[in-house]
């Protein structure tokens, strides 16, 4: 089985720091001990790494960026991405409709995460946004505990 998995999960495992760190390392181990395969969309690499950039000049640590870009390749290597950008043309219209279903609750890059896993069929995505909860397809991995279930 595969699982993509979020920002938020992708930022934690980059960022030692983070206060998602404990939780996303948890997750990833129970993943990969229940055999199930990790998928890196391109656009939650872009995401996770601008996000936890931008948090790290935020707090006065921009000196650490290039030690989380390293983090980032050795964690993701390119090769491992699964690209869905080229795919942006395609989900637009229906990202669009899902981001008004939601009243904005989910937001573009998610919804689009959600239609790409929908058209690979990914069952689930491991994420501490309960926005994806949203998403009748799509099962979302809060923790480690739900691995199991």
């Amino acid at each position: 089985m595969k699982v993509a998995l979020d920002a938020s999960v992708l930022v934690g495992l980059l960022n030692p720091r983070d206060m998602w760190h404990d939780e996303a390392e948890a997750m990833l181990e129970g993943l990969l001990g229940a055999g199930i395969t990790p998928v890196y969309f391109d656009c939650v690499a872009a995401e996770a790494i601008s996000a936890a950039a931008r948090r790290l000049r935020e707090k006065g640590r921009a000196a650490e960026v290039s030690t989380l870009l390293d983090r980032l390749t050795d964690h993701v290597p390119r090769e491992s991405l699964t690209w869905i950008l080229p795919d942006v043309p395609v989900f637009y219209a229906q990202a669009l409709d899902m981001m008004r279903g939601s009243s904005g609750e989910l937001n573009f890059n998610d919804a689009l995460i959600a239609l790409a896993c929908r058209e690979r069929g990914i069952p689930a995505i491991a994420s501490f946004d309960a926005d994806f909860d949203r998403v009748d397809w799509l099962r979302r991995i809060a923790g480690p505990e739900d691995v199991r279930d």
